[in-house]
């Protein structure tokens, strides 16, 4: 099967016009007409291919590269064989993700399952008093609500769940088989297949005969311009809400629990789990699987490495990692340390042998 069997290659476009689109400059304007149809790793590029390279790991597989062009920034254009076009920038990360979007509209939301391009299909439920603008459309065996209201150009995918009372804005996509509760959605808001946003949280207290149940009043805000993975869950707050920050975007498998606040512009990655009461700032990145103790507040600009631990707060613009986590710089001596004793270890069991 080609690679391109779901997302097949745009008609193309001139890679004068793609450069200026990306703002990257076009080295050599004899290539100007050239026409790029898709987007490719280096390995595998043929004719009609974008690739881009961020560092000299990619330098043995450009002797057999066959893109149309490559985008990359000055320090590597060295790296580049001569036959093949370059579009030079400082960015070269955004300027390739911004062509990939170009070329390939499709590929950036969720696409419907069924082939009717627009309205709503008999199949689905929509309860009576639920106000939806023109030109929203819903696929089949969706649900929707009593007094749901959904704006225009908004797209719910099949099976999803959109329960009463909650509001979504305009332009949205809401994937096959995700429920949404107790939510007020933003506009230009994305949310994956199979996501879980407005459930209740996690909340008991201890009695003489086992766990309280503690009722979860809130809501769920999600801001405009914000993605949320597929099978992630963010739980409505208990009192107060639970709020996602405009323009945040957030991975597959996430876990936010009730009442946490995330700013604007953050981006949290797979199977991070964040407990409730937590507060991050504008700009924070969680890297994989890390985890956020409740009622902790992280600063603005913060970056925490993949796998670690955050127990405390983190001033704003710092760099931690490792469980508990800590300033990087003390992270990395920990582990070279650890690693040093481990090896001083191994040699005496050597020599004892």
């Amino acid at each position: 099967m080609e690679h391109d069997y779901f997302f097949p290659p745009h008609e193309g476009i001139g890679l004068k016009q793609l450069a200026d689109l990306i703002g990257a400059e076009l080295e050599d304007d004899t290539f100007a007409n050239t026409r790029i149809h898709t987007v490719s790793p280096v390995s595998r590029a043929k004719p009609g291919d974008l690739c881009y390279i961020l560092s000299r790991r990619n330098r043995e597989e450009l002797n057999t590269c066959k893109a149309s062009a490559i985008v990359c920034d000055k320090a590597l254009r060295s790296l580049i064989p001569d036959h093949i076009p370059v579009l030079l920038t400082a960015t070269p990360h955004s300027a390739f993700a911004i062509a990939g979007g170009i070329l390939h509209p499709s590929a950036l939301r969720p696409e419907a399952i069924t082939s009717v391009a627009s309205g709503i299909s008999p199949a689905a439920h929509i309860d009576p008093t639920a106000r939806l603008e023109a030109d929203v459309f819903v696929e089949p065996l969706a649900v929707i609500g009593a007094n749901v209201e959904i704006g225009s150009g908004t797209t719910i995918g099949a099976g999803a769940v959109i329960g009463k009372g909650v509001k979504i804005g305009r332009d949205c996509s809401i994937a096959a088989g995700a429920s949404i509760l107790c939510s007020l959605i933003g506009n230009n808001v994305i949310i994956h297949n199979g996501a879980r946003i407005g459930q209740d949280g996690f909340g008991y207290a201890p009695g003489p005969r086992g766990m309280i149940k503690i009722v979860q009043i809130g809501r769920v805000i999600i801001q405009d311009h914000v993605e949320i993975g597929a099978n992630t869950t963010i739980d409505r707050g208990t009192m107060d809400d639970t709020v996602i920050g405009e323009g945040t975007k957030i991975d597959n498998q996430v876990q936010i629990g009730h009442n946490v606040r995330i700013g604007r512009h953050c981006g949290i990655v797979s199977q991070v789990g964040i407990a409730g009461s937590s507060r991050l700032g504008n700009g924070v990145m969680l890297g994989g699987a890390s985890a956020v103790n409740g009622h902790v507040t992280i600063g603005d600009g913060v970056q925490i490495a993949a796998l670690s631990g955050v127990v405390s707060d983190v001033p704003a613009g710092q760099r931690y990692g490792g469980v508990p986590a800590r300033p990087m710089k003390e992270f990395l001596r920990d582990v070279a340390e650890q690693l040093s004793r481990s090896e001083e270890r191994a040699k005496r069991r050597g020599d004892k042998a």
